[in-house]
């Protein structure tokens, strides 16, 4: 069957309906404005795809507004995201899908953030390696990234590098789609922003970072190496006077792109080991959930301690892994067995233990001990024989480890 439909006035097909319909559903993620949850959806799936591809293809498609949810951040404050229909989601997947192998022809190697191919492991490696060459880092937070892109700027870029007029006819409906708070009130954009939690935002998003920032370091300050991941970025400098003439240039392109550096959390660290000795303030940043700093660290070659500067998993995220400790309520799971809860907190700690134990694994051994903690107030609450005695409960779950290594993900890997 012929997938692509002549009378359409837009080359949207089927066939690329369906395909970002899975992707979607893959993600997973929860019902937007119209109250459709994925269940839902698929219910009667092929009336909803046919009904999207229909007005897709005609140039007809509309995005209803975004949800915007709260989303606490690790500082105390909350992140708004903007959650589309399913629907819309499937409809930006389609346009996603279909610009993002021309636009990873642009982008640079050195950034890293929601791309194919590209990870956190990837970008943090790359500050390890530079943080060895470079004696100093810029740390660069960007206000409010996504809430201030602006429009006019973003589509110069598209229209530099998109030439299907129905591509940037949705985008522009996608950019001009209102937020709509938790009392029903529609927030219009003014020309600036686009929501967290869209699926076409973060290629946009990076988009409009390559020319703010990425190009421009390249064309005028060849000589800093930086890495980038969304709109996180750790730029690379050989001394502190460079460090800072790159960084009063980067505010002043900034001010130009219409976004403002975070005076509080945008800083110039130096990175001290046993090489770079010299005494500074600043000697610490934390970039994707690790702290780079100086550590005691031993040589591979000769076994011999040394000051290194490496990273480890940080404190703001060992907290952030303890209030979802908190969060999934250990002491109080129903599970009869021991063997039920470690099946239940398995996923979770394989989660934590594949990013956070990439570099100086045992740097998260005061996770394990809290969750150790959490599992014996569990027993203790689950058989009254160990609510008199903490260290019959002790006991109790190091039989269990003897007999069953392999029952946490944790203890596969010596930890418990």
């Amino acid at each position: 069957m012929n997938l692509w439909n002549e009378t359409k006035s837009v080359s949207v097909s089927k066939q690329q309906v369906w395909l970002a319909y899975k992707k979607v559903r893959s993600n997973h993620g929860s019902a937007g404005v119209d109250q459709i949850g994925m269940e839902e959806f698929d219910a009667d799936r092929s009336k909803h795809l046919y009904k999207l591809w229909n007005r897709m293809a005609s140039g007809s498609y509309f995005p209803p507004p975004v949800k915007e949810v709260e989303i606490p951040k690790k500082d105390g404050k909350v992140r708004r995201l903007g959650i589309p229909t399913i629907s819309d989601r499937v409809a930006q997947m389609v346009v996603k899908e279909y610009l993002e192998p021309g636009f990873e022809k642009v982008f640079s190697q050195h950034s890293y953030g929601y791309r194919p191919n590209k990870n956190a492991h990837q970008a943090l490696e790359s500050v390890r390696v530079n943080c060895r060459k470079s004696d100093w880092v810029i740390d660069l937070d960007i206000k409010g990234y996504f809430d201030n892109i602006d429009h006019g700027k973003l589509l110069l870029a598209i229209e530099k590098h998109v030439s299907e007029k129905w591509c940037i006819m949705y985008i522009k409906r996608w950019l001009q789609m209102p937020v709509q708070r938790k009392s029903g009130e529609l927030i219009p954009k003014h020309g600036k922003g686009t929501p967290q939690g869209g699926v076409i935002s973060p290629l946009l998003a990076n988009l409009f970072l390559h020319y703010a920032m990425d190009k421009w370091l390249e064309l005028t300050h060849p000589a800093v190496d930086y890495v980038r991941y969304a709109d996180d970025a750790i730029l690379h400098c050989r001394s502190k006077q460079q460090a800072e003439y790159v960084l009063r240039n980067l505010k002043q392109r900034m001010h130009d792109c219409g976004l403002e550096l975070h005076p509080g959390k945008t800083k110039i660290v130096y990175c001290k080991d046993y090489r770079r000795q010299e005494n500074y303030p600043t000697v610490k940043f934390d970039f994707l959930g690790y702290s780079f700093q100086p550590r005691t660290t031993m040589s591979k070659k000769t076994g011999i301690l040394f000051l290194g500067f490496d990273c480890a998993i940080s404190i703001s995220s060992k907290k952030h892994i303890a209030q979802k400790m908190k969060d999934l309520d250990i002491v109080y799971l129903t599970h009869k067995s021991i063997v039920g809860v470690a099946k239940y907190l398995n996923p979770y700690i394989r989660a934590w233990v594949y990013y956070y134990g990439k570099y100086r694994f045992s740097a998260l051994n005061p996770v394990f001990q809290l969750l150790k903690r959490r599992l014996i107030m569990w027993a203790r609450k689950r058989y009254k024989r160990y609510k008199t005695s903490l260290n019959r409960a002790y006991d109790w779950l190091e039989r269990v480890r003897v007999q069953f290594p392999g029952l946490f993900y944790h203890w596969r890997l010596g930890f418990y």
